[in-house]
């Protein structure tokens, strides 16, 4: 078991699904997953719904609002990484290059936030914890174990994030058959970075993607189609780590399924 009761900073601590129908992207995972929800109201007609294990937060979900699908932005998993002050990070973003989509604002007593885009144009969101610290669990059956980058200028995007939250970077062996850059955060590697594949259209952007981990991948990515998902890729192997799947769930949010180890 892998609970936190904190998160180093320049960690990815939290996931959130953005979708246009709640209670069914709620009750899709909730059905994939097991997990429980506590629905946390937002105002007079929005809930945030809190996905737990054991009790504990490991995500949420909530209903997109106007102004994000008004400019063309999918169903989505938003990605945060912790910061130790939320304003100076958005300001060093913008420095870098980045965009700084909305400013430091607070979220009640829950903590303070910011959303970024990235050079390469990846979506991102910086938190500073106060009563909510993230997720609770990680890298076990059910939650969080690894966050991905794809995208169309890896050197740029390493620049921007390594100067940003220190991460450091370790790149694929030459003739390992594909271009990859694993992060690590004080040593602890659980972010990865691809170019994007040439078969995507030109119009879609760099883009950030949970990974879940699960026991069994096959049998999950199976579970994931009979609840109406799409599996884009695999179940396959990654030589060395293990298995994993990208699923397109119902509403068309992203994410992939990852199992460690050996058959």
């Amino acid at each position: 078991m892998a609970e936190y009761s904190s998160h180093v900073a320049g960690t990815f601590s939290w996931v959130e699904l953005a979708t246009i129908d709640q209670n069914a992207g709620v009750a899709f995972y909730r059905s994939l997953f097991g997990w429980g929800v506590s629905e946390q109201p937002l105002g007079p007609d929005e809930v945030y719904s809190m996905f737990t294990l054991r009790g504990k937060e490991v995500g949420a979900a909530y209903t997109m609002r106007p102004e994000e699908r008004q400019h063309g932005a999918p169903p989505h998993w938003n990605l945060y990484v912790t910061v130790e002050n939320v304003d100076d990070a958005a300001k060093r973003a913008a420095e870098l290059g980045a965009t700084v989509i909305a400013p430091p604002f607070d979220v009640m007593d829950a903590g303070r936030m910011a959303i970024l885009q990235d050079p390469t144009g990846a979506m991102f969101q910086v938190w500073q914890p106060n009563t909510h610290i993230g997720a609770k669990i990680l890298n076990e059956p059910g939650a969080l174990c690894w966050s991905e980058l794809t995208t169309r200028d890896t050197n740029a995007a390493e620049a921007f994030y390594t100067a940003l939250f220190g991460w450091s970077a370790k790149h694929s062996a030459p003739g390992s058959g594909m271009d990859y850059t694993e992060f690590s955060v004080q040593g602890q590697p659980s972010i990865g970075m691809m170019e994007m594949p040439a078969h995507m259209p030109p119009g879609v952007p760099s883009y950030w993607m949970p990974y879940f981990q699960v026991a069994d991948c096959d049998a999950t990515a199976a579970k994931a189609r009979e609840l109406g998902a799409d599996v884009i890729v695999g179940p396959q192997d990654i030589p060395g780590t293990g298995r994993f799947a990208v699923v397109t769930d119902p509403q068309g949010a992203v994410f992939a399924l990852l199992r460690f180890g050996g058959a």
